[in-house]
């Protein structure tokens, strides 16, 4: 007996050969066809007499075919011509190389075609119309009414989606239960299930599109919400022996934060509070540190690893790349050298012994299974975003349930903040280090190209025979080789021949791409470091973590091609010095809305807003990644929906507060049966 969970190809006229192009797009069983949804609707509500049509019309006529034949134009295309009459009239009608169609057109034939009317040759005609055959047991599904398309893929049109889809429904309506309480159903005025997925693939009008659509995106987020409530939940109830008591190390603690070079802003303060605080709870900690490039995350993580080494504890932090891996531990030893504290880097090439280690710093080598972190109590991951789910999984597990803190730059809109990442407590280092100075951006006209390169030329301070390097820059191009579709992008490669022969033959540059081996990717960084070059020409690798005091400008080439919370990262890398940086946006495209979009980086220097700016035009996935990296796949949802989210987290605490509702078995039964992916690593 087929059921909901029933896999696609056992399904009558699908089959393997089918199944595995539904499989493209996702589709896998019976209810993963009946929630493909519609991304638009055509139309076809007009049903009209024939000796009314106008030119220009999109309509449905339903007649009976007289003739039908497929015959050829003078260019050799078939194509096939038919008649239609009703009892006012007849037009011609034709189609372009479907030849099969004289099979089921047949003459006599009563059909209902819906498409747009058009004069050729003089004579009115339907051109292309879709069709269908009336008889008195079926009801029209693909004309005389609005008509869904789906997301297709080669060889599954909407119309076979739509048979497919209308069949199930059909037949398996009446198996699928709704499972929210009638309650939710009555306080937010909702339809009930059934109803709502019956209107979103064949609706009677707009009205019935709209209640369905508000139904179903209700349900994605009020059931991811509860499952990030749940998460939360079962996180507190389970129990770590690594208990971190500060009151009684309290005077080492603000000891330490005293003998720091700089004195920490507001928010690290409040931010280093909240994770002190969680760390002391006998429950693991989850939490998500938020802050500009530049803002002082790692000197709060490098805090609170000293509070666990005071305890007898151990700590790891493991970073996305070499480059920044061995950038932490050289901070790391820098300020925690002094007191004693073992640090070992721990790389693809670097396996120290790690018996006497306090603090482990690495790449993604420390969650290999031959390396062990005995004693871990913290677990920090930087830019955790760019690990996998079972990459943060598998480091968390190095422990014995350790404290897990996640860093990010990139800025979460507050959207997110309430639904993706609302299973993990989330602080904010929302202010930068005192005396820090705003970095200057602008958008510049290609005409301006020659003076850019120039005024940049004049602020590193290059004369003849004047070798020391003070100031330094990055020019950063989005491609390393020329693309064969994005011809007019600059391949980072080619730019660097081109700058290094025409706009700066004077000066020193460098070139930094992943391509390179990891040895040469260093030796480009201690040049750098070591002020032997002046401009730096690089791909976005540069974005992660990468820390060079002296860099003052900040060339983005193809702008457009970046989301703004990357260019504001890629911006962050300069003016962490003492002197006034810049950011420079070059685009090639011209489009007022493309333009308007990169000056907001003129107006703002606050992350979070231009996030909230990047969600609405760009989505989550190319925001931060997909779902490889744990974010849920809302379909019909909408993520900048802030009314929404709202909405269904004040059911959710509903739920919560009424063990009734939240024992209603078939929610309970959903919930376990629903597969979601969270950005949280547990």
């Amino acid at each position: 007996m087929l059921t909901l969970t029933s896999n696609i190809s056992s399904l009558r006229m699908i089959g393997n050969v089918y199944a595995a192009k539904l499989n493209k797009l996702s589709i896998y069983t019976i209810e993963d066809l009946i929630y493909h949804l519609p991304s638009r609707y055509e139309n076809y509500t007009v049903i009209s007499k024939i000796n009314r049509l106008q030119p220009g019309e999109r309509v449905t006529v339903i007649g009976t075919i007289t003739k039908i034949s497929n015959s050829f134009t003078k260019s050799g295309k078939k194509i096939q011509k038919a008649r239609l009459s009703d009892e006012t009239d007849s037009i011609d009608v034709i189609w372009y190389n479907q030849p099969f169609l004289t099979r089921i057109l047949k003459a006599g034939s009563a059909v209902s075609l819906a498409g747009n009317t058009s004069i050729y040759g003089f004579k009115l005609m339907l051109e292309s119309p879709e069709y269908e055959l009336v008889t008195s047991q079926k009801s029209l599904i693909h004309t005389g009414r609005l008509a869904p398309i789906y997301p297709e893929t080669r060889g599954l049109s909407s119309k076979w989606i739509r048979s497919r889809t209308y069949s199930l429904l059909t037949n398996f309506l009446s198996e699928i239960r709704d499972y929210l309480p009638a309650r939710l159903l009555a306080d937010y005025h909702l339809p009930p299930l059934k109803s709502a997925l019956f209107n979103i693939h064949f609706p009677k009008n707009l009205t019935d599109v709209e209640d369905a659509r508000k139904r179903l995106s209700f349900d994605e987020m009020f059931l991811f919400q509860m499952h990030s409530k749940l998460n939360k939940l079962k996180n507190k109830k389970e129990f770590t022996k690594f208990r971190i008591r500060n009151e009684e190390f309290n005077p080492k603690i603000h000891g330490f934060i005293s003998s720091l070079p700089f004195t920490l802003t507001h928010s690290q303060e409040k931010s280093l509070q909240e994770i002190l605080e969680d760390i002391a709870e006998p429950y693991p900690m989850n939490r998500l540190l938020e802050g500009d490039v530049g803002s002082g995350k790692t000197v709060v993580a490098a805090i609170a690893m000293y509070v666990v080494f005071l305890n007898g504890f151990k700590s790891a932090l493991m970073a996305p790349t070499e480059i920044l891996a061995k950038q932490h531990f050289r901070t790391m030893k820098n300020i925690l050298s002094p007191y004693q504290i073992k640090i070992s880097l721990i790389t693809a090439e670097n396996h120290p012994d790690t018996e006497n280690t306090d603090i482990y710093v690495g790449t993604h080598a420390l969650i290999a299974d031959k390396i062990e972190l005995k004693n871990l109590a913290l677990a920090v991951i930087d830019e955790q975003q760019r690990f996998g789910v079972t990459q943060r999984t598998k480091f968390r597990q190095k422990g014995d349930k350790p404290h897990l803190l996640s860093l990010t730059a990139t800025p979460i809109p507050r959207t997110l903040a309430l639904t993706v990442f609302a299973d993990l407590d989330i602080s904010v280092i929302d202010e930068m280090p005192t005396g820090r100075k705003k970095i200057k951006t602008w958008v510049v006209p290609e005409n301006k190209r020659a003076s850019a390169y120039n005024w940049i030329k004049e602020l590193l301070k290059f004369k003849e025979n004047y070798a020391k390097i003070t100031k330094q820059a990055f020019i950063i191009c989005p491609f390393i080789e020329e693309s064969e579709t994005l011809t007019t992008v600059k391949a980072v490669k080619k730019e660097y021949e081109r700058l290094s022969r025409e706009a700066f033959p004077q000066l020193k540059l460098g070139l930094l791409h992943s391509r390179l081996s990891a040895k040469e990717r260093q030796k480009v960084m201690s040049q750098m470091e070591n002020k032997q070059i002046h401009i730096l020409v690089a791909t976005p690798i540069v974005e992660v973590g990468i820390d060079f005091p002296d860099a003052v400008v900040m060339l983005i080439e193809a702008a457009e091609r970046f989301g703004l919370a990357q260019l504001h990262q890629l911006r962050g890398r300069v003016g962490r010095g003492r002197y006034q940086s810049y950011c420079l946006l070059f685009s090639d495209n011209a489009n007022s809305q493309t333009i308007d979009r990169l000056k907001l980086l003129e107006k703002s220097d606050k992350g979070p807003i231009l996030a909230e700016y990047d969600l609405r035009l760009r989505g989550p996935g190319e925001m931060y990644g997909t779902a490889q990296h744990g974010f849920v796949p809302f379909k019909i949802a909408d993520l900048g929906d802030v009314n929404l989210i709202k909405t269904s987290k004040t059911a959710v605490e509903t739920v919560f507060e009424d063990q009734s509702l939240l024992n209603f078995p078939p929610l309970q039964d959903k919930l376990r049966q629903a597969k979601i992916m969270y950005i949280a690593p547990n």
